[in-house]
């Protein structure tokens, strides 16, 4: 059977999809540029991981013969404990994308409809459509708005209707850095039909330093239909490991526990998570540094003349008012890799991760250099 027959018999949800798209094949630039690679594309910590951490993963691989816990029992526990759960309330997963894919697996279909906020998180809508549902977009706020391009959240939730399954919301949001406050958010949810699913993604919920920026996990017990997907990749530096977890009623979660791989978490993913989550001395100096940096490596691009949407992440998303390709294209030759953001519809930007200081004086160095 040719390869176009094999096509023709992919289910339509498959068939519809565009494989994920990491922006640079990372590891070819790495064999061309050594050590002088500055990798500012991934949102990865540039601090490395908690040395806890370290020894933990270091002591579970003494014996890679076993299979990992497959019910991920310490890892629950601790986070059910941190955050004032029920263990049962609590899912790990090979990374949050794993978990983001599932639910949409377990709760939209051919059918349904998903809602999802414009220059939202791509996996979100990768998860829609592989699920066979037909995804609703909803245009992001104005340029000109004071969370330019951030969630439009009265509209998505005027966008809801009786075919809609799942709702897709990130907090703070990748690619873009903006974020909603936890009264508007709360709003939303009181608007939303109890049985459509609503997902708030909070992968970047450790890099945020605004004032009152609560997780929506404290809305989980007036919530029923409310899952909260977290990840160790960014604030965690375990970027490597893939091993995030979601939070939600412990009855919304019981079809993903059909649904995921047996030993979805390797062993040393769920040593390094567990060790990783009792340092957060280190996550929160983790959390300085970046917005030390994120702050400095802002206005010192804005000084160049691009525009930078605030951000509480682990990165900047910057509009250069023109097709920024020949940009991205300059900063690579120099040994300095960005994000290019066409995919998601931003052609004239560029998301740029916040490294160390020394990294983000590389940035500067070369865009200065390419920018006219």
């Amino acid at each position: 059977m040719s390869a176009l027959a094999f096509e023709s018999r992919v289910q339509p949800g498959i068939a519809r999809l565009k494989a994920y798209d990491p922006g640079h094949d990372i590891v070819a630039l790495r064999r061309r540029f050594g050590d002088a690679l500055v990798e500012l594309g991934g949102n990865e910590s540039p601090y490395g991981c908690s040395p806890a951490a370290a020894a933990a993963m270091q002591a579970a691989l003494r014996d890679p013969g076993r299979y990992p816990d497959p019910l991920a029992t310490g890892l629950r526990q601790a986070i059910a404990r941190r955050e004032g759960l029920r263990a049962s309330q609590v899912l790990p997963g090979n990374g949050s994308h794993e978990l983001l894919m599932q639910i949409a697996q377990a709760y939209a279909g051919p059918g349904c409809t998903v809602v999802l906020p414009r220059y939202g998180f791509a996996v979100h809508a990768l998860a829609a459509i592989a699920a066979g549902a037909e995804v609703v977009w909803v245009d992001a706020l104005p340029v000109d708005d004071a969370m330019p391009r951030g969630h439009d959240l009265p509209a998505l939730a005027a966008a809801i209707d009786r075919n809609t399954a799942l709702v897709y919301v990130s907090n703070p949001n990748n690619p873009t850095g903006t974020w909603f406050e936890p009264a508007a958010l709360e709003a939303f949810l009181a608007q939303v039909p109890g049985e459509v699913v609503v997902v708030v993604d909070e992968a970047y919920h450790e890099t945020a330093t605004q004032p009152g920026l609560e997780s929506a996990a404290r809305l989980l017990g007036r919530f029923p239909n409310l899952v909260v997907t977290r990840t160790f990749s960014k604030a965690y530096g375990l970027a490597a490991l893939r091993v995030g977890y979601a939070l939600a009623d412990a009855g919304l979660l019981a079809p993903l526990e059909r649904l995921r791989e047996s030993f979805a978490v390797n062993a040393a993913a769920l040593a390094g998570a567990e060790a990783a989550l009792g340092d957060q001395a280190f996550v929160h100096r983790f959390r300085a540094d970046n917005a030390r940096e994120r702050t400095r490596l802002a206005e010192a691009v804005g000084a160049l003349g691009p525009t930078v949407t605030p951000s509480q992440t682990n990165f900047v998303l910057v509009d250069f008012g023109r097709p920024a390709a020949a940009v991205e294209a300059g900063l690579l030759e120099r040994g300095v890799v960005v994000r290019p953001m066409a995919g998601y519809g931003l052609p004239d930007c560029l998301r740029i991760s916040v490294g160390t200081t020394a990294e983000n004086d590389r940035l500067l160095q070369a865009l200065a250099e390419v920018l006219p």
